[in-house]
């Protein structure tokens, strides 16, 4: 097995595609799928399904893709450190849709400049959050724990040999758009929300559920829509009067002044849980000096932005 056969391997899976990632390459498509085959004979695998829309990982593929990508972003730090001195070094950040964790990095971004680093912030499904920092793909992952998702996080951060870092501790927020019918109110429950969608993050999986964006997730609400970025989430708050369960952390110059938050009022049956956000990074070695100007950011952002 060699670096470029696992350079290969993993253009294809960022990719989708064996055209797309020869194109990139610069390489012909003949030649990638040979070598391909090659590492697949190698370690007696098939790593890609080859499919009319492209190529997707296979369950041993996506194994051995996570452990290859660790090893290639492990040479890739050597080679910025040791080899080549005049490449940018690389910077990224996976982070739950949280205004205060992009403007976290725009500061950090300000100070170190864009000549000599490669910045990346991806704002992504919680899963991919924890797979981008345990393959070293972002030194730094942004989400939150609570007593319904603690187990299954946990396992998953023990499987990528990650550890969390709490930030700040709190309680759920009805988020809305600030013409909401129910925006003057001092408290909000379950049952005066029930005429208006409740609006959540796509995630990945089955049990999606269990690594929801979201507070109060495992309840079951008669009206739910599904989005992917905070944008659409945006317009669906202002045009049918959509909501959304969060930390109630607004950062102002992200946001804007549309949105407002409302503590949320438990009652017997939906409990206020509480929410611990902080971030996540590899257990063994140190941060960057970009990441713990990140992390400082990080806790800047919060103690501006959060709720007494």
């Amino acid at each position: 097995m060699t670096l470029q056969q696992i350079n290969y391997a993993l253009m294809i899976s960022e990719s989708g595609s064996m055209n797309k990632a020869a194109d990139k390459l610069g390489i012909s498509q003949p030649t990638l799928t040979n070598a391909v085959r090659e590492l697949e004979r190698e370690i007696g695998a098939e790593i890609f399904l080859r499919t009319p829309k492209g190529v997707v990982p296979t369950a041993e593929g996506e194994e051995f893709l996570c452990s290859i990508g660790q090893l290639y972003r492990q040479y890739e730090l050597v080679c910025e450190k040791y080899i080549n001195k005049d490449m940018k070094r690389k910077f990224g950040v996976s982070t739950q849709h949280y205004s205060f964790a992009v403007s976290a990095f725009i500061e950090t971004v300000k100070q170190f400049g864009t000549l000599e680093f490669e910045f990346a912030i991806r704002e992504t499904e919680t899963l991919n959050i924890i797979h981008d920092v345990g393959s070293l793909k972002s030194e730094i992952g942004v989400l939150y724990i609570s007593s319904f998702n603690r187990k299954p996080i946990t396992k998953m951060l023990e499987e990528n040999e990650l550890e969390f870092t709490a930030l700040i501790k709190c309680r759920a927020y009805v988020y809305m758009w600030r013409e909401h019918p129910l925006a003057g109110e001092e408290s909000i429950g379950l049952e005066q929300l029930a005429p208006y969608p409740c609006l959540s993050f796509e995630q990945n999986g089955s049990n999606g559920y269990l690594f929801a964006e979201e507070i109060l997730s495992e309840n079951i609400y008669p009206r739910m829509i599904k989005a992917t970025d905070r944008a659409a989430m945006g317009e669906l708050m202002k045009t049918l009067y959509g909501y959304t369960l969060c930390s109630g952390i607004l950062c102002e110059e992200m946001n804007g002044s549309d949105y407002v938050v409302v503590p949320f009022r438990e009652d017997s049956e939906n409990h206020n849980t509480v929410m611990e956000i902080g971030y996540i990074r590899k257990k063994h070695g140190s941060l960057s000096e970009i990441g713990e100007r990140y992390i400082e950011e990080l806790k800047l952002s919060l103690q501006k932005n959060a709720k007494p």
